[in-house]
């Protein structure tokens, strides 16, 4: 018995719910030419790895075909497709410490620090404007900061 290529599976699936390749892109959201190459098995005009295995892992599941005896036909026929792993496990934690860290390589927490620094001053401006007369009676709409005015 001779096993169907991926396009041949997905070819049949769609003929036999009675679909063209217009309906079937109008509802997965893929050109149709894509769908036809796919079909075609015309692996060089489609992308590679997991947008090729997207585009036929939806493509299968809108027909309510068997998804990953599809997807293992597609890694027969290409290779493997699936997503590399793109942390190891002995470089997550270097990796993890990387990322807390801002473009000039300081850590991420002295950014909070400059910032609490800057709402500090502020406050501080801010209350020697008031206790100045600096500041018009009509913005001080709470009764502490009235209090701060001479």
């Amino acid at each position: 018995m001779e096993t169907l290529s991926v396009g041949d599976s997905l070819k049949q699936l769609r003929e036999t719910r009675g679909l063209t390749l217009s309906e079937v892109s109008a509802r997965i959201k893929y050109s149709a030419i894509q769908l036809g190459y796919l079909e075609a098995d015309d692996w060089a005009r489609l992308p590679d790895g997991v947008p090729l295995r997207g585009l036929v892992r939806n493509y299968a599941r809108f027909l309510d075909g068997d998804v990953d005896a599809v997807l293992r036909l597609l890694d027969q026929a290409v290779g493997p497709t699936r997503p590399q792993p793109t942390v190891t496990a002995l470089g997550a934690r270097r990796a993890l410490q990387q990322a807390d860290m801002n473009p000039k390589g300081e850590p991420a927490h002295r950014t909070w620090a400059w910032l609490l620094l800057l709402l500090v001053l502020f406050g501080v401006v801010g209350v020697y404007a008031v206790n100045r007369g600096w500041v018009p009676e009509q913005w001080l709409v709470f009764d502490w900061l009235k209090a701060l005015r001479p």
